[in-house]
C-alpha cells in the first residue's frame, strides 16, 4: 500500500501517538458488552505473492495452491481483488472452497461504484456486486467501501442515500481519505450517519496521514488497516500500542475484530501480523492460534 507512505528520513519524525478514544466509541462499546469472548480475525491485503514461496508457502508451491496455503496461517483476507473487478459467484465459490471452513473473506467494494460512480446511481453495480460476494456465503465478512480521496463531505447527502440502499443486514465498513473529513465536526457528523445505519467505521493507521488513525467506532466492531513500514523499529512499538488500545476494547465491549496487515512491501506482512497475534495472547489472555511459518519448520527439520 502506498497511501500513507513517507521517505526514511520523515518515518523518523513521525509521532504515532495513538488519539484517545471519542466519548462515542466507549458508548458504542459499553452498550454492547456482553460475556461472550471477542472473536478476532488476523491477514493481510493479498495471497497472490510469489516472494512468499519458500518462506510462507512451501518451494515450488503453485500459484492456483497460494490461497490453500494461506489459509492455513491466517483466517482472513482484505480481498481487494473485488476492487478492480465486479466479484462473479464462481470465482467466490472458487475461492470459498480453497480456503476451506473457519475463514473470512472481506471483500472491496469495486472501484466502479466508489471512485467513479461515487455512490451516486451505482444501484445495478452494486446488485452486481453483492450477489457476487454472497456466493461466498458463511465466509463473507463485512465489506469495506474506501471512497477517492477528492470524496468530501460535500457528499455526506450521498453517502446517506447509498447506505439506504444496501440491505441493513449487511456489515460493511466505510473508509474516508479527504482531510475535511477529520476538521470542523465532519468526522462526528458522518460517525453518526455510519452508526445510524448500522455500519462500521474504517480506522487506518498509516505514516503520512494521522488524521485517518481516528478511533471512532461505530459499532461494536473493529476494521483496522495497518501499514507498518518493513520492519522499522517504530513497526513493532505500534502493534504493542494497537494492543493496548484493543485490550481497552475489550473491557469497554468489543465483539469484533478485524485487523488486517499492510507493508509498504507486503514481503514482510507475515512477521508482523505473527507478533501482533503473539502479544494480542500476552496481553489479553486469549489463546489466538500462532502461525508457524515453513522457514521456520524448516529450522527445526520438519520438512527433511
Amino acid at each position: 500500500m502506498d497511501f500513507g507512505r513517507v521517505t526514511p528520513e520523515e518515518l523518523e519524525k513521525v509521532d504515532f501517538t495513538l488519539p484517545p478514544d471519542p466519548k462515542e466509541t466507549t458508548k458504542v462499546l459499553k452498550a454492547a458488552k456482553s460475556k461472550k469472548q471477542p472473536v478476532f480475525y488476523f491477514g493481510c491485503a493479498k495471497w497472490g505473492r510469489k516472494d512468499w514461496v519458500g518462506k510462507l508457502y512451501p518451494p515450488k508451491t503453485k500459484e492456483a495452491d497460494f490461497l490453500n496455503w494461506y489459509a492455513k496461517y491466517f483466517n482472513c483476507i482484505e480481498l481487494n481483488a473485488t476492487f478492480y473487478k465486479l466479484p462473479d459467484e464462481k470465482t467466490m465459490n472458487v475461492w470459498k472452497e480453497k480456503a476451506g471452513e473457519n475463514f473470512m473473506f472481506s471483500p472491496k467494494f469495486t472501484a466502479m461504484i466508489s471512485q467513479t460512480r461515487r455512490l451516486v446511481n451505482a444501484e445495478r453495480e452494486t446488485d452486481v456486486f453483492l450477489k457476487g460476494v454472497y456466493a461466498l456465503g458463511e465466509s463473507l465478512g463485512p465489506c469495506f467501501l474506501q471512497m477517492h480521496p477528492s470524496f468530501g463531505p460535500k457528499n455526506l447527502d450521498d453517502v446517506k442515500n447509498y447506505l439506504d440502499y444496501l440491505p441493513t443486514d449487511l456489515e460493511m465498513f466505510f473508509e474516508v481519505r479527504h482531510p475535511d473529513w477529520f476538521k470542523d465536526g465532519n468526522l462526528e457528523a458522518l460517525g453518526n450517519v455510519l452508526q445510524n445505519a448500522g455500519k462500521g467505521f474504517v480506522i487506518t493507521d498509516t505514516a503520512g496521514r494521522r488524521d485517518v488513525c481516528h478511533m471512532r467506532l461505530t459499532t461494536p466492531t473493529a476494521f483496522i488497516r495497518f501499514v507498518g513500514n518493513s520492519l522499522h523499529k517504530s513497526d513493532y512499538q505500534r502493534i504493542d500500542d494497537w494492543v493496548e488500545r484493543i485490550d481497552k476494547w475489550v473491557k469497554d465491549g468489543l465483539t469484533h475484530l478485524y485487523f488486517f496487515m499492510h507493508q509498504h512491501d507486503e514481503l514482510h506482512s507475515p512477521e508482523l501480523i505473527k507478533y501482533t497475534i503473539q502479544r494480542i495472547n500476552e496481553r489479553c489472555g486469549l489463546d489466538i492460534p500462532v502461525p508457524v511459518y515453513l522457514y521456520e519448520q524448516e529450522s527445526k527439520g520438519l520438512f527433511d
